[in-house]
């Protein structure tokens, strides 16, 4: 909803707060769309929050809190006593309950579930003994289930009995006594099935899963190449234990799409968004990363004093000049291959038989690039700068090789980190960028005196 939509609603339900109107502030919860209504809501303070909140039935006050983002979620339940609190959670989805549940101290979690029913607590339980960042922690237990050796009409009876504490039912799976998952059904399948057909007639035995500790990004990458609504989630014993919804998935694709932004701009990833963050763990989440490519810097600067002897040459003085050029045109080529790099694997287009060719390719390119820039620099050097062809011809050379180095290193380095089973986004721009101004100084150096001793 726009700034504009909200601003005109806020002063109503203002109002509304102030006349102590029930009425007014059950149809704000009842006739507005959930999303909107916490987007009003968003503006107010928790005491409001809930006073607006308590004139609609329990379903629509989880509907309407379940649109706010975690970090006001976790501030609107501090207001909560525990009786009220259990309640919400009761009602609420399993993932996303999960992932309140996982911001909250230990010993209120304690406290809570004992008034919590049996069979939520059981599952809160399982969801919260998931792994981080993986299929489990973001699936939900809400999911349809039949057995095949029903007909379509019983099936309908049955859907239509599950559907009101299902999050989906347009895939139904289909299990045997043990859970196992035997195959799934679309409930446009069944509808478009004559009344007497036996779901094992026409239900599909390709079943597309992933495992419950398979990685999020994974499964995020899964869904969107078959296109699907839902993604059964099973064990290593293909029991179903849950599924992943589209809108799930969209969460993670936006969640690890911001972290490699992060990475990339070397500031590790904040929980909240930027604004709720608080300022001291903002700074201290820039601040490592730039501690760190400082100590890289005054590497540089120690390979600079190194060869300070050489540069206070007349021969070699013009060095400095072209100094910035090589290094900006190796650090930025890095980063560039670094990016495209990154950016390929999380989009799981780069398998592992690919590198070799994928290593050639960035080769060949840093080849073209640094061509193009080594003869820019070339003419410059003679014609801008007065040089000598053999002093041109050093800085154009530096330029090429760095240029290629940079490429090279930027490809293969997030595909080594990938090897280690880290994120290849922690190889980031900045980090790229110094990495090459190390090198590139000992190459242009090198360069230098074997053309000039």
């Amino acid at each position: 909803m726009d700034n504009s939509y909200n601003k005109l609603i806020r002063p109503d339900l203002l109002q509304m707060l102030r006349d102590n109107d029930r009425q007014g502030l059950t149809e704000f919860c009842d006739v507005l769309h959930p999303g909107v209504s916490a987007s009003v809501l968003d503006q107010l303070e928790d005491e409001q929050v809930w006073e607006v909140l308590d004139n609609c039935d329990l379903a629509r006050r989880v509907e309407i809190f379940e649109f706010f983002d975690l970090h006001r979620q976790e501030e609107l339940v501090e207001a909560l006593d525990r009786e009220r609190l259990s309640k919400l959670l009761e009602e609420m989805a399993p993932d996303d309950r999960v992932d309140l549940l996982e911001r909250m101290p230990q010993e209120r979690i304690d406290a809570l579930l004992p008034l919590i029913a049996q069979a939520e607590r059981n599952d809160i339980r399982k969801l919260l003994s998931c792994e981080e960042d993986t299929a489990g922690a973001i699936m939900t237990t809400d999911y349809a289930s039949l057995p095949e050796d029903i007909t379509a009409r019983e099936a309908v009876d049955r859907l239509r009995q599950q559907a009101p504490d299902r999050e989906t039912i347009y895939y139904i799976y289909i299990l045997n006594q043990a859970r196992r998952l035997d195959g799934f059904i679309s409930l446009r399948d069944i509808i478009m099935a004559k009344p007497d057909t036996t779901l094992s007639d026409i239900m599909k035995h390709d079943v597309i899963s992933v495992y419950v500790d398979d990685d999020q990004e994974q499964v995020a990458q899964t869904l969107a190449r078959y296109d699907f609504i839902a993604m059964p989630v099973v064990d290593h014993s293909q029991r179903l234990v849950g599924i992943i919804t589209h809108d799930d998935v969209l969460d993670v694709v936006q969640e690890e799409a911001t972290e490699d932004a992060y990475r990339l701009g070397a500031v590790q990833p904040m929980e909240d968004s930027y604004l709720d963050t608080p300022v001291g763990t903002i700074g201290w989440k820039r601040g490592v990363w730039l501690l760190f490519l400082a100590v890289v810097a005054l590497v540089t600067a120690r390979v600079l004093e190194h060869y300070e002897k050489v540069a206070e040459g007349d021969q070699f003085r013009f060095l400095i000049l072209f100094l910035p050029l090589v290094l900006a045109s190796g650090g930025n080529a890095g980063s560039q291959s670094a990016t495209l790099i990154i950016r390929t694997l999380a989009l799981g287009e780069l398998s592992r038989t690919d590198n070799v060719r994928m290593a050639l390719r960035e080769a060949l390119i840093g080849l073209m690039l640094g061509g193009g820039i080594a003869i820019v620099a070339a003419t410059a050097a003679v014609f801008w700068f007065g040089l000598t062809v053999t002093k041109a011809i050093i800085v154009s050379t530096t330029v090429l090789l760095v240029v290629i180095l940079g490429t090279i290193s930027g490809s293969l380095l997030p595909l080594l980190f990938r090897r280690l089973g880290m994120d290849p986004a922690l190889m980031s721009n900045p980090l790229i960028a110094a990495i090459i101004d190390v090198l590139g100084v000992v190459i242009y150096y090198k360069v230098a005196l074997l053309a000039l001793a």
